[in-house]
């Protein structure tokens, strides 16, 4: 088979898939609508331990394959709750003891998700350790202190030692406007992954965080 025949015959296969060899112009709004409904849908319909479970990559691929609108929570399941700061929490289980207030020291296990890339990990306390071994460290801060940012903080308030929520962090109460505020990513993979949705000011910058609180004094 000769070299042009080869060409010819990658690029009827690329058009048949339905890729597109120019540059494509989309519409900013719609894509980004379209991923943070396709998102909350999907990924709100993971089990229980499923914030702390991380997919591999055939799974991601066929998780994502579908793009959906919002639907009403299945078997009763509570929707988000949306606060007057624009963060949207929804609780997967309750926990016991003290609720956590302004003031409160506490000590949380999460993983961060980038809504603009599909759900993306780029924060996991379970992969923070430095020197590779054991589970982690949790993230310790006291609620009102400014190390950590704003949609967090809020989005804890009245949780309990135990419980896991989910919170949906929009861009002024996330890194869009608070880009050096705890969590941090720890590995220069989800580092780069955050930084190319909070430093392409045309991308959504909303995050979404699976929390656990493991203590609160």
């Amino acid at each position: 088979m000769s070299i042009l025949t080869s060409v010819i015959l990658v690029l009827l296969a690329y058009s048949a898939d339905g890729l597109s060899l120019g540059p494509t112009k989309r519409n900013h709004q719609e894509t980004s609508s379209i991923n943070r409904r396709f998102v909350l849908n999907k990924i709100s319909s993971f089990g229980l331990a499923a914030p702390f479970i991380t997919p591999n990559a055939n799974a991601v691929d066929a998780q994502f394959a579908e793009v959906g609108q919002q639907e009403k929570p299945p078997n009763g399941e509570s929707p988000f709750v949306k606060l007057s700061s624009g963060v949207q929490i929804k609780d997967f289980c309750d926990g016991t003891g003290a609720k956590v207030e302004k003031g409160s020291k506490v000590e949380l296990t999460l993983k961060g998700r980038l809504l603009n890339l599909n759900g993306v990990i780029f924060y996991d306390t379970k992969t923070n350790d430095p020197n590779g071994f054991g589970e982690g460290t949790p993230l310790l801060f006291t609620v009102g202190d400014g190390s950590v940012l704003p949609g967090i903080e809020s989005g804890i308030i009245g949780m309990q030692k135990g419980g896991i929520r989910r919170i949906i962090v929009p861009a002024d109460q996330g890194y869009g406007a608070y880009p050096t505020l705890e969590p941090q990513p720890f590995t220069d993979m989800e580092r780069r992954a955050l930084d190319s949705v909070v430093k392409n000011p045309r991308r959504d910058q909303t995050v979404l965080f699976d929390v656990k609180v493991e203590r609160v004094r």
